[in-house]
């Protein structure tokens, strides 16, 4: 389960959790199988599109400039669903929207409402919140419907249940599809036609049931209020459709000006998300409708969620990661994540993607939070794959700085100090040892020579907090004596121009030989 933060609850931090996911054989068999086949597949998808370079700058200027004016986008979204028949609340964090969301269903009388697959549910732990209001919410995602009745958590943005194999799903459809509702057909198979076909059975009579809708979206069209959400199974747009009442919660970076800017994204996130040209469904929403007979809902309403989002937009820096499509693109070329899975990232937002967002969104103060900026190896694969541009590296390491300092950092209109995360006080101070020792060239100079005076004696690992560091990387070795002071030798001014001079010393203290020599033979 999740608390109204999205943290996992109970979840220890990324480097605990890590270690643990990499020695699980089954979970790191299905993470490769997956992410590789996803990620073949997207990059043929995107090679047949000569301009993809240019969508991809197109995406991120678009995203920058809805960022820079989102309050005058925003008030304009308003205004527009409002003229179409709908209802606009305004959530500033996770309680509230949570609340509003609560009271809606029990204004029409319900006690169940069907989902649409919702990132931003999750985050804010809507269904956890429901239920204690006595309301049942069904996932009617086929991966999401995998998490929920294996009471388990998502570890994929895209395939929640990326992490199980068919053997395992059979076994969850058939011990727990009839406590849910509609049980599994007797001798249900792990064939995925069979899987999918049980799926369809047990959701259809939710689908037919269900006057409560609940989903999220992909994009927010200021100019004219419509909602947008692409998929690729259908039941979506059956609760997009069929219930009476249609309940949206949508974060506010979703927003897009015009129907023009939503056509670069329309390229671009199929061909990231799923590889596909362009996703089999793509249901769109605007108002209400009054006709009996007519698709959609008589009432909806939109929830706009905030919870840590302007805080977010307020870093320079950090603000890029609410460009952020949703594709998972990141997460499919990333080491990191292929073998340490998404559940070690303690948040529904798993990742390069999500080591940025969530540490932002809920701050530095936890220990899990701290630890995500780390979670990365920095080779900068996510930032090549990324529709909309978002440097990922560059805010790992900006966001490794707020964590190492401590702060300030402003959270919900308040600036306070974070206080740093167990096990970077070392760091910190070693850190400012540096930036001492580099401002002063004696010092510098002196502990250069000291250091390699004493290198005989050196230990090959760190003590202290050192010894993680060390105890996978070699300690360089010095050299006999320190480059300054080669360099003072060989090149100062008793040297006539133009003389041979000698090459700086190796590590082992024996000068290295000119190129185009032999060791141990005069250049001919």
């Amino acid at each position: 389960m999740t608390d109204v933060t999205g943290t996992f609850v109970g979840m220890p931090a990324f480097p605990t959790a890590a270690r643990t996911a990499v020695h699980d054989d089954t979970l790191r068999g299905n993470l490769r199988h997956a992410t590789h086949t996803i990620r073949a597949k997207r990059a043929r998808a995107v090679s047949e599109l000569a301009d993809w370079a240019a969508l991809r700058t197109a995406g991120q200027q678009i995203k920058d400039h809805t960022l820079r004016h989102l309050d005058r986008y925003l008030l304009q979204l308003e205004e527009s669903v409002t003229a179409a028949g709908g209802t606009v609340h305004w959530a500033a964090d996770a309680d509230e929207a949570n609340r509003i969301v609560a009271g809606l269903v029990k204004e029409t009388g319900e006690r169940e409402v069907v989902k649409v697959k919702s990132m931003a549910t999750q985050e804010i732990g809507l269904n956890e919140a429901l239920a204690a209001e006595g309301i049942d919410a069904y996932e009617t995602d086929l991966a999401e419907l995998i998490v929920q009745l294996g009471k388990d958590r998502p570890s994929h943005i895209l395939v929640p249940a990326i992490h199980r194999n068919r053997s395992e799903i059979q076994d969850i459809f058939t011990r727990e599809m009839g406590e849910w509702g509609r049980p599994a057909p007797d001798g249900l198979s792990d064939v995925p036609a069979d899987l999918a076909e049980a799926a369809r059975l047990h959701l259809r009579e939710k689908f037919l049931r269900a006057k409560v809708g609940v989903s999220g979206a992909n994009f927010m069209v200021a100019e004219t209020g419509t909602l947008v959400v692409v998929e690729s199974e259908g039941n979506g747009r059956m609760c997009l459709t069929l219930p009476e009442t249609l309940i949206s919660v949508v974060g506010i970076e979703k927003v897009v000006p015009t129907w023009q800017d939503l056509e670069v994204f329309l390229q671009t996130l199929p061909r990231s998300s799923t590889a596909e040209r362009m996703n089999p469904y793509t249901s769109m929403w605007t108002g209400t409708t009054d006709a009996d007979t007519a698709d959609g809902p008589r009432t909806f309403h939109l929830v706009l969620l905030d919870n840590g989002r302007t805080d977010t937009l307020a870093d320079t820096v950090g603000r890029q990661a609410l460009r952020c499509i949703r594709c998972s693109a990141c997460l499919n070329v990333c080491p990191v994540y292929e073998r340490a899975g998404g559940h070690a990232y303690g948040s529904v937002y798993p990742g390069p993607i999500g080591a940025i967002l969530s540490p932002q969104l809920r701050g530095t103060a936890s220990d899990i939070d701290a630890s995500l900026p780390y979670a990365s190896s920095l080779c900068g694969a996510c930032y090549e794959v990324c529709p909309v541009a978002i440097d990922i590296p560059e805010v790992l390491v900006h966001l490794r700085e707020r964590v190492v300092e401590g702060g300030p950092v402003t959270r919900q209109g308040a600036k306070v100090r974070l206080k740093p995360a167990r096990g970077h006080a070392a760091e910190r101070a070693a850190m400012r040892a540096a930036r001492w020792t580099f401002s002063h060239p004696a010092a510098l100079r002196a502990g250069q020579r000291l250091a390699s005076a004493t290198r005989r004696v050196h230990p090959r690992t760190l003590p202290g907090p050192g010894r993680a560091w060390s105890a996978t990387r070699d300690l360089p070795r010095l050299p006999a004596e320190p480059f300054r002071d080669w360099w003072r030798r060989t090149h100062g001014a008793g040297n006539a121009a133009g003389a041979q001079r000698p090459a700086p010393p190796s590590a082992s203290g024996q000068s290295s030989p000119q190129p185009g020599t032999e060791p141990g033979k005069d250049p001919q």
